[in-house]
């Protein structure tokens, strides 16, 4: 029987495909969203409901169970609570003044070689080091530990905000229904379907794998190869993308005829991988499931908004604020969901650390500049 405890069950084994397909389902994850102390009694109250329980976890399971005697129209009750209190929290957000905030970035770097971990950086970096000095370790404040910290902050802001941005977009469409607490794997529901929403640009190890597979040769390999042609001088010393800065901004300070054939030609190559994904967006996205970070291994229903700068691949991440590109963008793509084959968005994926297939539901949209 298909009962809290079933999918309950479900959602904590990550086992997130049967909720697309079943109005029970859609229910329980509604229902989970509004399990706040104020939202939960707010909504009981809208509904002459009465809930006996008092601790939140057991108020959660009666709510769920008495709304389960009529699916269609608790869904409906569910929706039209949800949608009043999104409007509530959409009127509070100045999207003028955040877009004008995220402007202020000029320059996003993370100030260090780490992913995501910051603390883990700083440890094995200048902690658990071979030479213990305590004036070594102060040195280093003002000349890299600054400015590691000051860039994870600054990044991880723009992040934050950008993706409240995006997220406000969203909401703000009437095919788009949200989670109003957060919901482990799902930010909102389209047509009744959940979906959790993560923001990326064209990965570069995926452009990577394309070259390999369209028998192209690395980009490091390729420019240190024609920047020696051009007898341009670089850094070898120094990491690859450091080096791929230098090359290309020295090729763009040149400007003459070669240099101008080099930068085209990557850009070509680049554009050609772009136009694949987007005639195959289900190709990406399966590629980004199946290569994403083990630590935040999910198998859940994703959309996927992808953000390329076709000038300047590094520069995509100043599309997070370029509502006048995102906005209608996304709009459009909400606007015709309905028409799409909910089938036709399905895939199947295995990921290197699990001994098994997933599927889920999954789509692109590509915000392209």
């Amino acid at each position: 029987m298909k009962d809290f405890n079933y999918w309950d069950k479900l959602h904590k084994d990550e086992e997130l495909d049967e909720f697309s397909k079943d109005p029970t389902g859609v229910l329980w994850l509604k229902t989970k969203s509004i399990t706040r102390k104020e939202l939960i009694a707010a909504f009981a109250k809208s509904n002459d409901i009465v809930l006996k329980e008092t601790a939140l976890a057991k108020q959660f399971i009666e709510l769920f169970n008495e709304l389960s005697f009529d699916v269609e129209k608790s869904n409906i009750s569910l929706n039209e609570f949800i949608k009043l209190h999104n409007n509530k929290q959409l009127e509070t957000l100045d999207t003028n003044q955040l877009v004008s905030e995220l402007y202020k970035l000029k320059n996003f770097d993370w100030g260090g070689d780490y992913q995501n971990s910051l603390d883990k950086y700083l440890v094995s970096r200048y902690v658990k080091v071979h030479n213990p000095s305590y004036d070594n370790l102060l040195s280093k404040f003002e000349s890299e530990i600054s400015i590691a910290v000051q860039g994870y902050v600054l990044n991880s802001w723009y992040n934050y905000w950008s993706s409240i941005l995006i997220e406000h977009i969203f909401k703000s469409h009437s095919g788009v229904l949200p989670t109003v607490g957060q919901i482990k794997s799902v930010d909102f529901f389209i047509n009744d379907v959940p979906f959790d929403l993560k923001v990326t640009y064209l990965p570069a190890e995926y452009i990577k794998t394309k070259r390999k597979k369209n028998g192209l040769p690395v980009e490091l390999t390729f420019l240190k190869r024609k920047a020696l042609e051009a007898k341009i001088t670089f850094d070898n010393k120094a990491k690859s993308s450091d080096i791929i800065y230098e090359i290309v901004e020295k090729m763009k300070d040149r400007n003459d005829e070669f240099c101008l054939t080099v930068l085209k030609t990557l850009k070509d190559e680049k554009l050609a991988i772009l136009k694949e994904v987007q005639d195959s967006p289900q190709t990406l996205a399966k590629w980004l499931y199946e290569n994403q970070g083990e630590m935040r291994f999910g198998s859940e229903n994703r959309l996927f908004l992808v953000l390329v700068d076709t000038e300047d691949f590094s520069n995509s991440w100043k599309l997070k604020r370029n509502i006048d590109l995102l906005r209608p963008t996304i709009l459009s793509y909400l606007d015709h969901f309905k028409t799409k084959n909910i089938e036709d968005l399905a895939i199947s994926f295995e990921f290197k650390s699990k001994s098994r297939v997933f599927t889920a539901l999954t789509d692109v949209i590509y915000v392209v500049k």
